[in-house]
């Protein structure tokens, strides 16, 4: 069966060889003793490493060619400061430098402006929680990345938070052939909770109790804003008048919606 054939800044992806455990080895031995080939061998016998991260992106970008480039760019980084004694995979050590390179090309050429103070904690904070999860085999906690870099703990996520990229409220999220889910129909109005729902379902009900006059008061004082005196200046009635009704009103209300 034929090898499908893909076309990245000129490179014919479907023939990329991939390095064996020995062979990294190897190479990277001939490489810390001088051999002027060995670096371009690791490279070429890793590049598949930085295709697969890329797919990882392939609906967030218009250009995987600059991707790829810049994946390539971690892809040295790791190359370049990759011990043997460290005791672990090539590609365990190279995914994170590789990936944080991509994330931090896609986040500076994001259109949503954050300052350079964010941006530097957000960075620092990448790069720390990268290096000591390489050390401890373990992801850092917020509250130690915080400590190190002498922030809050709400400097690390809001600057986290900021480099993230925008999502449309109209982002399709699930469609079984029928009508299409939106992002925002999966959104909670925080305004209203299922609690002030159920007081506006009960209010809404005593209102319709009330006499027409004294939902007309009721209205009139407590939605549109107008006084007592401007009432019942519209009314032809006293301000006392409009004041008894509106005190009998508001007792019917609290009655029916207890």
């Amino acid at each position: 069966m034929a090898r499908h054939k893909v076309e990245i800044s000129g490179v014919n992806t479907a023939n990329i060889k991939v390095l064996s455990g020995e062979e990294m080895e190897e190479l990277f031995i001939k490489m810390r003793n001088g051999d002027p080939f060995a670096r371009d061998d690791l490279v070429q016998g890793n590049l598949k490493l930085v295709l697969s991260i890329l797919r990882k992106f392939g609906g967030k970008v218009d250009n995987l060619d600059d991707l790829f480039q810049i994946g390539c760019v971690g892809l040295l980084k790791a190359i370049d400061n990759f011990d043997l004694s460290y005791g672990v995979k090539f590609s365990t050590y190279s995914v994170p430098m590789i990936l944080g390179e991509i994330k931090r090309y896609i986040r500076d050429n994001n259109s949503l402006r954050v300052s350079r103070s964010v941006k530097d904690i957000a960075y620092k904070s990448l790069k720390l929680k990268d290096e000591l999860t390489i050390k401890n085999g373990k992801e850092p906690t917020t509250k130690q990345i915080a400590d190190i870099l002498e922030v809050t703990e709400f400097d690390v996520i809001n600057a986290l938070e900021a480099l993230k990229d925008p999502v449309s409220m109209f982002e399709p999220i699930y469609n079984d052939g029928g009508d299409t889910i939106y992002l925002y129909d999966q959104l909670e109005d925080k305004s209203l909770s299922s609690k002030d729902w159920d007081l506006r379902i009960a209010l809404d009900k005593a209102m319709r109790e009330l006499k027409s006059r004294e939902r007309d008061i009721i209205t009139e004082r407590f939605i549109i804003g107008k006084t007592q005196m401007e009432i019942s200046n519209e009314l032809g009635i006293s301000q006392a008048q409009v004041s008894r009704i509106e005190k009998g009103a508001l007792d019917k209300i609290k009655k029916l919606i207890r």
